[in-house]
C-alpha cells in the first residue's frame, strides 16, 4: 500500500514557472500510471519524467497518494472543460447528466490501469489527511449540476447526485475488475439515473418516452 504523509493538500503553484512544472509533474503520473498499476508507480520516475527534482516533486505531493488524487482533480477539471461546451436542449436534465456520466465512464475505460490507480488513491484517502480528496467529490458534483442545468441546487437535489456519484463509482470499480462488461456498466448506469434522477427539483419527461 503506497504510504500516506503529512496531512495537507498538495502544494498551489504561484507563478507561471511553478504551474508549468506543476503540470508537468501531473502529467507525468498520469503517463506512468496509464502503463503500469499504482503500487509499481515510483516517485523518482515520475520526477525524471515530469523534469523536476525529486524534493520539488514531493513539496507538492508529500505522497504518491496525494500525487494521484491530484490528477483525479486534474482530470475532472479537463472533463468539465470539455464537457460543458456540448449542449443538448431537447435532452431532460436526467438525461444531459446520463449522457455526461456515461463520456466519463468511456473517457475512464479508455485508460483502464489509470483509472484504476486514480480510483484507488481517492478511495484509499482520507480527508483529514489527504484534504485535497474532497475536492474530487465537490467538483465532480459540480460538473453533473451543471449538465442537468441546476441553477438552484436544493438540498434534496445535492442527496441524490451524491448517491449517483457512489454508485456510479462502484459501477466503474466493478467494471475495472472484470466483474462487469462494458455494455452493462452502461445499463447499470442508465437505470441508476432514471431511478435516482428522478426527484430532481428540475426534472423532466423525456420527450421520446
Amino acid at each position: 500500500m503506497p504510504r500516506v504523509a503529512e496531512a495537507r493538500d498538495a502544494a498551489e503553484p504561484s507563478s507561471a514557472e511553478q504551474r508549468a512544472r506543476f503540470v508537468r509533474m501531473l502529467d507525468a503520473a498520469a503517463q506512468l500510471g496509464t502503463e503500469k498499476e499504482l503500487e509499481r508507480v515510483q516517485m523518482h520516475e515520475v520526477a525524471k519524467l515530469a523534469g523536476v527534482a525529486i524534493g520539488t516533486l514531493y513539496r507538492y505531493f508529500p505522497s504518491k497518494i496525494h500525487l494521484f488524487v491530484a490528477v483525479m482533480v486534474d482530470q475532472i477539471d479537463q472533463m468539465s472543460d470539455s464537457f460543458g461546451h456540448r449542449p443538448h436542449p431537447a435532452n431532460t436534465p436526467q438525461e444531459e447528466i446520463f449522457d455526461t456520466l456515461l463520456r466519463a465512464t468511456r473517457a475512464l475505460m479508455r485508460r483502464p490501469v489509470l483509472a484504476t490507480a486514480m480510483i484507488q488513491a481517492t478511495s484509499t484517502a482520507r480527508v483529514t489527511a489527504i484534504p485535497d480528496v474532497a475536492k474530487v467529490d465537490r467538483q465532480f458534483r459540480d460538473v453533473l449540476f451543471a449538465a442537468g442545468g441546476l441553477e438552484q441546487v436544493t438540498e434534496n437535489d445535492s442527496v441524490l447526485v451524491r448517491v449517483l456519484v457512489s454508485a456510479w463509482f462502484g459501477i466503474i470499480q466493478s467494471c475495472l475488475n472484470g466483474r462487469i462488461s462494458v455494455p452493462d456498466a452502461e445499463s447499470d448506469l442508465r437505470v441508476a439515473c432514471e431511478l435516482l434522477l428522478a426527484g430532481l427539483s428540475n426534472a423532466q419527461v423525456s420527450a421520446r418516452s
